[in-house]
């Protein structure tokens, strides 16, 4: 009798809006989702199929709807609609302009479709959310970077980017197929095939220049995109130990986890820090330069060396 409970119904019209938004949905991932069994989702799918609904399904696939089947549009409950206000900040702030327009497109016609009087609510809460990006994400010269990323990937097809890499001279032509865009350390970055390079690359954002749409179809049938940065991260590291101020220490707990961060522990007045970083003598040793005047380097030798060429690099520019 516990199939019959109102929470079975709600999760039998949950199915359903999913069925609609993808082209074809897994009965594992409808189990994960709504944490029931596989068993049990296949009674609620011949549920939908006893009412009408005409849903197919292919082993070893998943299920889909028929194409042109659409039920009326989708009625939001307030709390529900109150949570894309939080997305709708963070998409003006953090996307570049062309996919942000369209979000804000799309908020429009979720907003039609609210009573009025979660219309209300919505706009009061809207009125009292702010999101501040410190970081600039994108390139001025660049404004559609993400959306045309993003048709690229669904469509396979290649692009053409001007990059300025941070140790080149200046701006280069690729010739990339994007894997998938992630952000990371107040970054967004793309992961693709570089046809100049011959290899898999990242490239910041903010340095892409421009970027072009081409006809051109893949040349590689790419992993997903975790498959490259777990590569990424077997990269060679190499062990760093700090010993830090306290006083200090307290301000780099944000940073530190950009710098391969493993441990910590007291001693005395201080706090030895122990890294693990495939960035040595580039990013960490210029990290380190912001709060050397606290700190000891423990160990390796060559960082201490690194270090000791930027000062005086530095010190000729001043002279």
């Amino acid at each position: 009798m516990l199939d019959e409970t109102p929470k079975r119904f709600d999760r039998i019209v949950a199915i359903l809006i999913q069925l609609q938004s993808k082209k074809i949905v897994k009965a594992q991932e409808l189990a994960n989702r709504f944490e029931v069994s596989l068993r049990t989702i296949y009674r609620d799918i011949r549920t939908l199929e006893a009412s009408g609904v005409p849903i197919y399904s292919e082993a070893g696939v998943g299920y889909a709807l028929m194409d042109g089947y659409r039920l009326p549009p989708v009625m939001f409950t307030r709390e529900e609609a109150s949570s894309f206000i939080a997305a709708e900040k963070l998409m003006q702030k953090f996307t570049d302009t062309t996919l942000g327009n369209h979000y804000a497109s799309a908020m429009y016609k979720l907003k039609a479709v609210l009573r009025s009087d979660d219309k209300d609510w919505v706009s009061s809460i809207e009125s009292s959310v702010l999101m501040q990006s410190s970081e600039k994400l994108f390139n001025d010269k660049s404004p559609n970077t993400l959306a045309t990323l993003f048709e690229s990937i669904a469509e396979k097809t290649q692009v053409f980017l001007s990059y300025e890499a941070i140790q080149s001279d200046g701006i280069t032509v690729r010739h990339i197929e994007p894997v998938g865009v992630f952000h990371d350390n107040n970054n967004w970055y793309m992961l693709g095939y570089c046809h100049l390079r011959k290899d898999y690359r990242q490239f910041r954002a903010d340095r892409i220049h421009g970027i072009k749409k081409t006809e051109i179809p893949f040349s590689i049938e790419h992993d997903a995109l975790e498959t490259y940065l777990d590569k990424n991260k077997t990269v060679s590291t190499i062990k760093i130990r700090i010993l830090v101020e306290k006083k200090i220490a307290n301000y780099l707990k944000y940073e530190r986890k950009y710098h391969g961060f493993v441990s910590e522990k007291a001693i005395d007045d201080k706090i030895e820090m122990t890294f693990m970083s495939c960035d040595t003598m580039e990013g960490f040793s210029r990290w380190y330069m912001m709060f050397g005047d606290y700190a000891t380097i423990l160990e390796p030798e060559r960082l201490k060396t690194k270090i000791l060429e930027l000062l005086d690099k530095n010190r000729r520019r001043l002279l």
